[in-house]
């Protein structure tokens, strides 16, 4: 029950990360870091693999990256 928790939160984080970052507003960056961390956090609690954890977060920046050259 407490890493379903952990899990919903990570798709949370990175949803509204994308969303920020897809708007351009101006707390994007925060959010990005605020997603990494959590999954930095789950991988050390052991809620998901340290390899899922680097594929989400290089797939997480991927996206942000991607929404930040489409938006300029």
């Amino acid at each position: 029950e407490r890493n379903k928790a952990v899990r919903s939160e990570l798709k949370t984080r990175t949803r509204s990360a994308v969303t920020a970052a897809e708007a351009g507003t101006d707390d994007a960056d925060a959010k990005l870091r605020a997603a990494i961390k959590r999954i930095d956090t789950a991988a050390a609690k052991g809620v998901i693999h340290r390899n899922a954890a680097a594929r989400r977060k290089s797939r997480l920046m991927a996206r942000v990256r991607q929404a930040a050259t489409s938006e300029a």
